[in-house]
């Protein structure tokens, strides 16, 4: 251990305990000899300003009381697993979208880099060894991220000009921002739209202007946003309207018996298939999960999830037999395909 992780092996010691700590911990604590524990003590007294008072009456070390705010370490004080972890973190966050934030971040990473490599860790080794695979990410714009995310953290208002897919309309929006999801490798925003005077979702990345406002945003109680945005299947939002009961085959029972579809899910081996049931509100994330799993799955209830499913697996074996529904007696062959999907 070197003097860097000593000085903050102490000051955790000297924190963490309720009594005045022995110089015989302090030597296990620290992993060296009494000399050396005397010198990090002086050298944190000298140097750094700590107030460690020896007790007489327990023969141990601690802070000095104050009525003011407890003594810390000045500037960023990390030991080397932290300082990995923090790494590990911004490579997270870079992998998952790229140029996200790098401005604000590549300083930091820096000063940890270099810390690091006084005590013997390759530059890059961190990085080089963690492997992340995104799929189907959207880019955000990495200016207004971060205007996004600060109004989350500092409950500000946001002006937004946003583009919604399902309509491709472009409207302008005055939210009130109340938690920033990471979902499938992509952003959304949990706000109050005060126009609408209701919860909605936004993603991030059809944001295409951000601006942050003067006037508090409005805080919604996190049961509320819970109910709401997390009481039934996926980033669709709203209460639970049906249960979706899916039987699973023996064989890829093995995998999805593991698998976290919903916090409230119920799960149950019969005849050594899975079954599982999962609240929903909106079906539409729901079908893209069933479907990929494709003949190892069955949609037991309900029956309009059921019908959904078989509606568009039809319509994928039409188009992928190249049939055209309007030159080969159009509902007729759907009509066949969806039999024979049926059984």
């Amino acid at each position: 251990m070197d003097l860097f992780d000593r000085i903050y092996c102490l000051d955790r010691v000297l924190r963490q305990s309720r009594y005045p700590v022995s110089h015989t911990v302090l030597q296990e604590k620290l992993e060296c000899s009494r000399a050396t524990v005397n010198r990090s003590i002086s050298d944190m007294r000298n140097y750094l300003g700590a107030p460690i008072q020896f007790d007489r009456t327990t023969e141990g070390y601690r802070y000095a009381q104050t009525d003011e705010h407890p003594y810390e370490l000045p500037g960023l004080w990390f030991n080397a697993a932290e300082l990995h972890a923090l790494l590990t973190v911004q490579h997270l966050l870079a992998e998952i979208q790229p140029g996200l934030l790098e401005s604000h971040i590549a300083p930091l990473r820096e000063r940890i880099e270099r810390i690091l490599m006084t005590k013997g860790t390759a530059r890059g080794d961190t990085t080089r060894r963690i492997r992340i695979l995104p799929m189907a990410g959207r880019k955000c714009d990495p200016e207004n991220f971060p205007t996004v995310a600060g109004a989350v953290l500092g409950r500000k208002r946001l002006l937004i000009v946003y583009h919604g897919r399902t309509k491709d309309q472009t409207s302008e929006r005055t939210i009130s921002p109340q938690r920033i999801i990471h979902y499938r490798d992509n952003w959304y925003l949990d706000a109050w739209d005060h126009a609408k005077k209701a919860l909605r979702s936004f993603s991030v990345d059809r944001i295409l202007q951000a601006q942050t406002l003067e006037e508090p945003a409005k805080d919604i109680p996190d049961d509320k946003l819970n109910a709401h945005f997390a009481s039934a299947y996926g980033i669709f939002a709203g209460k639970p309207k049906q249960k979706a009961v899916l039987r699973f085959s023996s064989e890829r029972s093995r995998w999805v018996a593991d698998e976290i579809w919903h916090p409230k899910q119920k799960g149950r081996f019969e005849d050594g298939q899975y079954i599982l049931e999962v609240p929903y509100s909106d079906s539409r994330e729901l079908v893209m999960d069933i479907l990929k799993h494709g003949p190892e799955v069955e949609v037991l209830a309900p029956e309009s999830l059921r019908a959904e499913v078989v509606d568009l697996l039809s319509k994928a074996l039409l188009r992928q037999q190249k049939i055209d529904p309007k030159k080969s007696s159009g509902s007729k062959a759907r009509t066949a395909v969806r039999r024979n999907l049926l059984g």
